[in-house]
């Protein structure tokens, strides 16, 4: 007689999934937060010059963009070839940025309004009558703060 006896074959027990939903929501939950949505679609072609300094925006939300450039091929037809501004998602005039300026005032909170920055993305080959038209429109809406994209030099 031995002293271990095997009493019957034993099944190996299934797999708990009471924790699988926990944890497919915690993988869920992480990538919502950590993944950031695009805000607009450029419409416009934008080849940024190179800079010889460059300054890290602190807080992106309080960044409002103003590209300027071509319009992209798919709708040149439409617009034409010359130099556009888009504002969010849609083409406008310099005649628009005033309440632009206004609309993204308005949407952030009362603290952080002053701020508040507007970016300039203008196309390299762009003239600068149109850049200089933007900025004096956003003199006299007292929008001060700008800056320009561009890429660091190599």
């Amino acid at each position: 007689m031995s002293m271990f006896k095997k009493e019957g074959k034993k099944e190996m027990p299934g797999i708990a999934s009471g924790s699988l939903s926990d944890i497919v929501f915690m993988l869920l939950f992480f990538f919502m937060v950590t993944t950031q949505m695009r805000e607009t679609e450029n419409k416009v072609v934008v080849k940024i010059p190179q800079a010889s300094e460059s300054v890290k925006l602190e807080r992106k939300d309080l960044a409002s963009y103003i590209n300027i450039g071509t319009p992209i091929r798919s709708l040149q037809a439409q617009y034409g070839t010359d130099a556009r501004i888009q504002l969010n998602d849609s083409f406008k005039t310099v005649d628009d940025i005033r309440d632009f300026v206004a609309a993204e005032r308005d949407s952030k909170s009362e603290n952080d309004r002053a701020f508040m920055q507007i970016c300039i993305r203008a196309d390299q080959d762009v003239r600068m009558g149109i850049i200089t038209d933007v900025k004096q429109e956003l003199r006299r809406c007292s929008a001060l703060k700008i800056m320009y994209s561009a890429r660091k030099g190599e």
